[in-house]
């Protein structure tokens, strides 16, 4: 891919609107499910590393992905506060910038998150992502003309992060934006955060997945408890609301909704930690929790 026998590392940062399939994007990346995705505004909270590394030393291009939330336009909360920090930390220093967008046209959502990229830098390229949406392929043509007219971007590569379409493409484009470099990871790698984290994060998706337009937004994942052994691991979570009356929204008529997305997320964790899991969860109120930094930082959402 890089057409000479140097190594290449970059950090590569994920922005878009809320629900525009970043997270979506970055599993499809990197071939692994390190972020959570829900066809829900605000799944993602805090940044998440996935790392894909690819050819052989001394010729190997690592890609470090930082997925990031979508931008708040209306950030009432200090979570949301936080999740917007994010995003602005995220461009800072970053060597490639993948702005996504939604295949069927600019949103005026989408203003939001460009006004964040300085003019001229030369290293944004945009991924037109969810082509599998569209009627035809050609009408993502006149979406291209728009959006080259907006903004001077390195390359613009329409994708389907669903269908893993054009993904090849969209990742030869950010090649040619990494700097000479060894890989800050493992081969192997393809996350900085802990199974722990990952694991609070899939109880949290299958949360919202399940409970749909029901869900609260103010909901967290706390892990309590952590036991591992060779055989297996034991695992108790608390899902976090911010009102009692959210409690019996979340456990379901005689627990039914809790226990299915317990069952949901053990069947997951079991994939990502290779060895059979007891998961354990209950509900607990926190008023205030989305407000609370000492809360917000114990939960990760830094």
């Amino acid at each position: 891919m890089n057409g000479t026998a140097v190594a290449r590392t970059g950090m590569v940062a994920i922005v878009g609107r809320p629900n525009v399939g970043k997270s979506t994007l970055l599993n499809a990346l990197v071939g692994a499910h390190v972020s959570i995705t829900a066809r829900k505004p605000q799944t993602t909270r805090t940044r998440v590393l996935g790392v894909l590394t690819q050819g052989t030393p001394p010729a190997t291009t690592q890609f470090i992905f930082v997925d990031t939330p979508g931008l708040q336009t209306k950030a009432r909360t200090l979570l949301a506060r936080r999740m917007n920090e994010s995003v602005r930390t995220a461009l800072a220093g970053v060597d490639a910038v993948v702005l996504v967008i939604d295949a069927r046209g600019w949103h005026p959502a989408d203003d939001a998150v460009l006004a964040l990229l300085p003019a001229q830098r030369g290293n944004v390229i945009l991924a037109l992502n969810k082509t599998d949406t569209l009627a035809r392929y050609d009408d993502v043509l006149p979406v291209l003309a728009d959006c080259a007219r907006r903004y001077p971007f390195a390359a613009l590569v329409p994708v389907s992060a669903e269908k893993r379409r054009q993904l090849d493409e969209l990742l030869d484009e950010i090649a040619k934006l990494l700097p000479p470099g060894e890989p800050l990871f493992d081969a192997d790698a393809v996350t900085d955060r802990s199974l722990r984290f990952l694991a609070a994060e899939t109880i949290r998706e299958k949360a919202f997945r399940l409970l749909g337009d029901e869900l609260p937004y103010g909901i967290a994942v706390a892990i309590e408890r952590w036991q591992e052994t060779q055989q297996r691991v034991e695992i108790v979570a608390a899902l976090i609301v911010e009102r009692e009356s959210h409690k019996p929204i979340v456990i379901g008529a005689r627990g039914a909704k809790l226990r299915e997305i317990g069952r949901l997320a053990r069947a997951d964790i079991e994939t990502l930690i290779g060895k059979p899991v007891v998961l354990r969860t209950w509900v607990r109120v926190k008023r205030g929790w989305s407000e609370d930094a000492g809360t917000l930082r114990a939960l990760g959402y830094e």
